[in-house]
């Protein structure tokens, strides 16, 4: 494994806001298609909602194995709680996002809809359509997805007191350098 690093390299960066941008598409996309009811087909909402979704999930696998051969050391200048619970709030964020994706795409492959990537390249079938535990799954989609941006909610304005309140430069760390 590499050493640890003091702060995120630009690749680390580019896979985190073009997350956060992607995350920031696809909440109000979601909230704002229309209910899913038996034997209807996915409109261009659904289409671009689950197309987003994939590009998500693709990112946040290659952002997991790029944290995992780049690591990047904990802020120093913290107290051990906060070094704590940031890693935890970060690991939980992947799970989260992981989770978030995949359940939409296995929620979309019991209702029997084609999933592709903005309509251009097919994704593989992953459950049978129709398969029993298909509601369940959508409101686990559901459900993380409120975790997830609860989550989001408390990383942000815990980055937003470093950023005003304790003025320490751990905010630079994505940013800039300092």
């Amino acid at each position: 494994m590499a050493a640890k690093r003091l702060e995120y390299g630009a690749i680390a960066k580019i896979f985190h806001w073009a997350i956060v941008v992607l995350l920031l598409a696809q909440f109000p996309l979601g909230w704002l298609m229309p209910d899913i009811r038996r034997g209807m087909t996915p409109g261009l909402a659904m289409t671009v909602h689950i197309s987003i979704g994939f590009a998500i999930l693709v990112l946040i696998v290659l952002r997991l194995f790029w944290r995992l051969t780049h690591p990047v050391a904990p802020e120093g200048s913290l107290p051990a709680w906060q070094r704590v619970s940031s890693e935890a709030v970060h690991w939980l964020l992947y799970a989260l996002v992981l989770i978030a994706c995949a359940t939409g795409w296995a929620f979309a492959n019991m209702r029997g809809w084609p999933v592709s990537v903005f309509g251009l390249a097919p994704l593989p079938q992953l459950f049978p359509a129709g398969d029993g535990i298909g509601r369940n799954i959508g409101r686990l989609h559901e459900t993380m997805n409120w975790i997830l941006l609860i989550l989001a909610g408390v990383h942000v304005l815990a980055a937003v007191v470093h950023l005003a309140v304790h003025r320490d430069g751990v905010m630079q760390r994505m940013l800039r350098r300092r």
